[in-house]
């Protein structure tokens, strides 16, 4: 079988189709590690040789690394918004506490300021905000469950990980053992009683998504369907000899994940796959494209890359993919592997890669500010002996198809690793933690050269920074004993206006615990009336959870009161004057100063 392939083009026509039969790539330019460049093949039967030859440089004794799909297992091993919209809508509501304005993520509850809705459990719920009543439902199944909201439609975002191949999209002629993760979305029209008006489902694993301007992007990784042969008797060579036959046998479409869209069979096409020069065949990222203002989904207009991406930020236009310590052959590189597409399109294009040393903390760890891409990472280990590891924030600027390195600031925090990132327009702000947390304030005004302009040293960490008016700063973390030993929940709010960061206050839960330190969608920050909402529970003397009312003044932060659910908050947010607290079994609505329950209602 023999398919011309369409070459992925980007607006600047970053590769074209070769004339010859095999792979074309520029020589990488000089920077902190080998810059990656896209390669373009022009047949269906260079790109299998292709990722043939770079699946058996990366195989095992056990099948191909991280990937899900491998020997039989009985074998093996024995944020906030106003709205003057429809008739009944909250004047304001508060948004999910997103990292880039206009750019939406998903989350287990959403609001319009007409309507709450939640996917926790197995089931899809609809609340009405203004009557405080249910309002409708829907029995989603099994599943990790998140969603979007888009006027009066939701998209439900599922993975899960199959017992057979893809969930119920099996190939009849492979047999699974465990099976690949699978994603599936599913459209919902909430005019009325929820009903299902589009599905697309997909042999890959749900790695995150953005909605941006209605078109939702779906961000899937995908690992070979290649069953490998455990050899009993033999030693590794020999089974490693074995697995690279299955591999020389393998099809393309063993590499090409297969999906439904809306009742209708379909497989990734190699014509809609770029590759970068050096990769390991392992994995395949896909970003899927969803107009939330239509009736039914679609193909997803598939663009994919062969790589791996685990970190996904997103802008209005671009969507940057990352992924660290991706494998080369048979060993494991300590930097971070960069992917930027156009999404100013319906659909996406793959348009530039690049590398810079080190791993991420999350996704707040990347920044888009005036065409230039900041980057925080650690490198080296922080624990151990040596402690060899300190902390880099870098910054490239797109050129063609290369992300190329422009300035660096290294050397923060040595001995430890990053953990907490915000970059807030020119400047960047880095929290470090091994024994004290020195919280790093950087110019970046000049990204060719940037500068370090202050640092404050105090017990403990924040996991997350938040902005909020006049040069302030709410942090999220732990307390700590001078020897670094954490003792519970700690809330600060810092002023960074000056030379040097300072801390104004602090509040601490003794033995307390919060999901804001990791989920930045749990934590509520409500600037009209300068509201932060905490959820926690903390261990000490018996369990207690609620959700902590502050009020964020000039320099300090009050309590005002405490909203006890009867369970532990997932989400906070707040509807005109009403504030919700969110449990996994029940919603609860108060005044936004805590008091007497206004509604309670089960989930």
């Amino acid at each position: 079988m023999r398919r011309s392939v369409l070459c992925l083009l980007t607006a600047l026509s970053l590769a074209g189709c070769t004339a010859g039969g095999g792979a074309t790539a520029d020589r990488p330019a000089p920077g902190p590690a080998p810059e990656l460049r896209l390669v373009s093949y022009d047949s269906c039967e260079a790109l299998l040789t292709s990722v043939r030859a770079a699946a058996k440089r990366a195989v095992t004794p056990w099948g191909l690394p991280g990937s899900r799909w491998g020997v039989p297992l009985a074998s093996a091993a024995d944020g906030a918004r106003a709205t003057g919209g429809a008739e009944g809508a909250a004047k304001s509501y508060s948004g999910t506490n997103t990292h880039e304005a206009g750019v939406d993520e998903p989350d287990i509850v959403k609001t319009d300021g007409r309507r709450i809705v939640t996917v926790l459990g197995e089931t899809l719920r609809v609340i009405d905000a203004a009557t405080r009543r249910p309002a409708g439902s829907l029995h989603l199944g099994s599943g990790t469950h998140q969603l979007f909201l888009q006027g009066d439609r939701a998209l439900v975002l599922t993975g899960h990980y199959g017992m057979t191949m893809f969930g119920g999209i099996a190939d009849s002629n492979v047999r699974g053992y465990g099976g690949p993760s699978s994603t599936r979305l599913r459209l919902i029209d909430l005019a009325g009683e929820p009903r299902v008006t589009g599905q697309y489902e997909i042999g890959a694993e749900l790695t995150d998504a953005r909605l941006a301007g209605g078109t939702a992007r779906v961000v899937v990784t995908s690992s070979p369907m290649i069953d490998f042969t455990w050899l009993e008797k033999g030693t590794d060579a020999d089974r490693i000899a074995a697995n690279r036959k299955v591999i020389d046998a393998a099809p393309l479409d063993r590499w090409l994940p297969a999906y439904t869209a809306d009742g209708a069979g379909g497989r990734l096409d190699c014509g809609q796959v770029s590759t970068p020069a050096e990769f390991s065949g392992t994995s395949l990222v896909t970003v899927l494209s969803f107009d939330l203002n239509r009736a039914t989904l679609g193909d997803g207009l598939p663009a994919a890359v062969l790589a791996d991406a685990r970190t996904v930020y997103g802008t209005g236009s671009h969507l940057y993919l990352a992924h660290d310590d991706g494998w080369r052959g048979d060993k494991a590189k300590n930097r971070t592997e960069l992917y930027l597409f156009d999404v100013s399109g319906p659909r996406p294009s793959f348009a530039a890669s690049g590398s810079v040393p080190g791993w991420l903390l999350n996704q707040y760890s990347l920044s888009e500010h005036d065409g230039v891409l900041r980057v925080a990472t650690t490198t080296g280990q922080p624990w151990g002996r040596e402690q060899r590891s300190e902390s880099t924030v870098y910054t490239l600027r797109r050129d063609g198809g290369q992300l190329r390195s422009l300035g660096e600031l290294g050397g923060l925090g040595k001995g430890e690793r990053i953990y907490a990132v915000r970059f807030l327009g020119p400047t960047g702000y880095v929290v470090t933690f091994r024994q004290t947390d020195p919280l790093y304030a950087i110019d970046l005004r000049d990204p060719a050269r940037p500068v370090l302009t202050g640092e404050l040293k105090i017990p403990g960490y924040s996991s997350y920074l938040h902005p909020v008016a006049d040069g302030r700063l709410i942090g999220v973390g732990q307390d700590a004993s001078d020897q670094g030993r954490v003792s519970g929940l700690q809330v600060s709010l810092f002023d960074v206006g000056g030379a040097d960061p300072k801390r104004l206050d602090q509040k601490k839960i003794p033995h307390g615990w919060s999901e804001a330190e990791h989920d930045p969608h749990a934590f509520l920050y409500w600037p009209a009336t300068s509201l932060l909402v905490i959820p926690y529970t903390a261990y000490d003397r018996g369990q207690q959870a609620g959700a902590l009312l502050f009020r964020v003044d000039a320099g300090s932060l009050q309590k005002i009161g405490e909203v006890d659910p009867g369970g532990y908050p997932r989400r906070s947010l707040v509807v005109d004057d009403t504030l919700w607290t969110v449990t996994d079994t029940v919603a609860v609505a108060t005044a936004l100063t805590g008091g007497p329950q206004l509604a309670r209602i089960g989930l």
